[in-house]
């Protein structure tokens, strides 16, 4: 069992809404400095903000890439991630090019993984890779899973929690067992309970991407 201060870093504590007020992105920061969670998870445009109100703490700030269909163009992913990176992420989350994995379009995807991988490393930032993967099938996710062990992302994620569902714990099975420990995983999109978040933990998440951070803590003894 993991302890609540282990949980609690564990979280990537999200907030991802289209109409975030100034308000709602204060809140959140609020809540990931008091429960100590891993990092606050936004849309590019909130990283300065974020960054300034959590000035003086060990919470990262995460932004959210191509997001949340990842239908644009690796160039403009490049842009986007540099910005957030100079606005002040310490962590990125892209959401792949689904259209080029349904071509099958491999070489396209792993030079999408380098390039956005590559800028986090000049920047000494955390990448992840999200999947989402209730568009894919399991011998898709392995492929990704497979590139992913070959480019060496910090993280593979299942879900942007926009999608039709969200992390599944085969799905972050088969993830984790492709990768190995070369890559870590990610569950995000539906977990809303300690018992779903633990579930994601047992098979094999090392993050747990929610908008039920609060809850899922104080669910713990």
């Amino acid at each position: 069992m993991v302890t609540k201060q282990q949980m609690a870093k564990m979280i990537d504590h999200t907030y991802l809404k289209a109409y975030a007020s100034d308000s709602d992105i204060h809140k959140l920061c609020d809540e990931a400095r008091r429960y100590g969670f891993g990092m606050v998870a936004i849309n590019s445009c909130q990283v300065k903000r974020c960054r300034e109100y959590l000035a003086g703490t060990d919470v990262h700030v995460g932004a959210a890439i191509g997001f949340p269909l990842g239908q644009q163009t690796i160039e403009t992913k490049a842009f986007e991630t540099r910005d957030a990176l100079e606005n002040g992420a310490d962590e990125i989350d892209y959401v792949i090019n689904l259209t080029e994995v349904k071509a099958a379009n491999w070489a396209y995807l792993e030079k999408e993984m380098r390039t956005i991988v590559d800028l986090c490393h000049e920047y000494h930032a955390i990448s992840k890779v999200i999947f989402e993967n209730c568009y894919l099938g399991k011998s898709e996710i392995k492929k990704m899973a497979d590139i992913a062990r070959e480019v060496k992302p910090d993280f593979i994620k299942t879900s942007t929690g926009f999608g039709l569902s969200g992390a599944t714990v085969e799905d972050v099975r088969l993830m984790k067992k492709t990768v190995g420990s070369e890559v870590k995983v990610k569950a995000a999109g539906g977990i809303s309970n300690l018992e779903q978040a633990l579930a994601m933990i047992d098979a094999g998440a090392e993050r747990i991407g929610t908008s039920h951070g609060v809850e899922i803590i104080e669910a713990m003894q």
